[in-house]
């Protein structure tokens, strides 16, 4: 499959406390390990096919990126272009997860490069609720839109008009 063709989907969990918050991940490995702002990213991963359940695919990579199991209600979100080719498509949901209970999946790379060293990395080494102000500049740029869109999204929803006149 080439790189223009690949989709990906992920998922936004979101909580209110003191305001709305944000659940991002920041990658692991060593080419992420120092970067912050516009470093973190939604969890997320590539779909087994065109026929793959976009949803489906979302809470996959979530449990394996993170180690929670996302619930729904989900509200899905437009998608969005990395400037690889590869479509992201996202859901929001809501839920406050214990972040002591963050496990995420490993990956090998040769590190150092042309070391003939393989090492293991978690996927995300580390995940975080913000305040949606400061996640947006937390996540990566390409991702940006989806935080926009996702508030636009709370915005509309009737239900949550009506869970916030009901507070």
């Amino acid at each position: 499959m080439s790189r223009r063709s690949e989709v990906s989907a992920g998922l936004i969990a979101f909580r209110r406390r003191e305001g709305l918050e944000v659940l991002l991940g920041h990658p692991g490995g060593p080419y992420w390990s120092s970067r912050d702002y516009g470093a973190w990213s939604i969890p997320k991963g590539t779909t087994a096919g065109p026929a793959s359940d976009l949803l489906e695919t979302a809470q996959r990579e979530f449990t394996e990126e993170t180690g929670f199991v996302a619930k729904g209600p989900f509200i899905p979100l437009s998608p969005v272009k990395q400037k690889s080719g590869k479509t992201v498509h996202a859901f929001a949901f809501q839920a406050d997860f214990d972040l002591t209970g963050f496990a995420s999946n490993v990956f090998e790379l040769e590190w150092p490069p042309r070391s003939g060293q393989m090492q293991r990395f978690p996927e995300i080494d580390r995940v975080a609720y913000f305040p949606y102000a400061a996640a947006l500049n937390k996540i990566i740029d390409y991702q940006r839109p989806l935080l926009l869109d996702f508030a636009c999204a709370l915005l509309d929803d009737r239900s949550v008009i009506a869970e916030r006149s009901a507070q």
